[in-house]
């Protein structure tokens, strides 16, 4: 039986700019279940990244409320595991020092933890490069890296704000097949933020489709294909694929 993890009730945000007030969002309701991936898509400046910060509880909306397993948001969440376009790994620590910083701001460096650690760095590819430096490591390494320290404290719902934009094309390829392959293997729950129409198709389970401000919703697209083990690049090549593309570049202005 699916049950909602997260829970999205009538959300509206507005906040003072210099010319006055600004009303971003309005009255978005939406939910998710456990291991679902659901992705937002919208023009620029929309309120994605800003519906984000709310739902983790950086941001407190003007009305509406966020529910996480059936408590209200009201604080960051432990629960939550965010990841940003950077990947803000430290320079000056090691790969596995940068996996368990996590763990040592929440202070639960435990053994057992620093074991789950190395193991998501073993099942993951990383685990021969742990005393390497950021610096020593490809793009796409660097991002696995910033998911696996994600994972290091066992969030239960993973935010992604346009976490593969700043790499190039055939590495952002590369990178939503590992990063897709990762959550689904630790049955993670994610909602994810992008610009990128064929990357919300080809990773999610459905896509919210977002007007320009104030942000409403304009439509939910459940998306279905029927490869046997789904993968992003298997999707982009299914038939269904352009299809998506189509309904949901017609219902976003084009300067998306």
């Amino acid at each position: 039986m699916s049950k909602e993890i997260v829970d999205v009730q009538h959300i509206g945000m507005k906040y003072q700019s210099v010319n006055g007030e600004i009303n971003a969002i309005e009255d978005v309701s939406f939910s998710v279940e456990k291991g679902e991936f659901v992705s937002l898509v919208g023009p620029s400046g929309c309120g994605k990244s800003t519906l984000l910060s709310i739902i983790s509880g950086l941001l407190k909306p003007t009305h509406g409320q966020v529910f996480i397993n059936g408590d209200e948001v009201t604080k960051t969440s432990e629960q939550i595991g965010y990841m940003l376009q950077k990947d803000h790994l430290f320079d000056w620590r090691t790969i596995y020092q940068n996996v368990i910083l996590g763990l040592e701001v929440r202070g639960i460096l435990t053994s057992e933890n620093k074991a789950y650690a190395k193991e998501l760095l073993k099942t993951y590819g990383l685990y021969d490069f742990k005393d390497k430096f950021p610096a020593q490591l490809s793009g796409g390494m660097r991002q696995r890296t910033a998911l696996i320290r994600t994972l290091a404290v066992k969030p239960e719902i993973l935010l992604l704000d346009e976490a593969f934009s700043a790499l190039d094309y055939q590495t952002r390829l590369a990178v939503t097949e590992d990063i897709y392959s990762i959550i689904k293997n630790e049955n993670k729950t994610a909602v994810m933020v992008t610009h990128d129409i064929a990357e919300s198709i080809s990773m999610s389970d459905r896509v919210i489709v977002l007007s320009g401000r104030p942000a409403v919703i304009k439509s939910i697209h459940p998306i279905h294909f029927s490869c046997l083990k789904r993968t992003p690049l298997k999707c982009r090549e299914a038939p269904d694929f352009p299809l998506y593309f189509n309904a949901i570049w017609k219902e976003l202005d084009v300067h998306v």
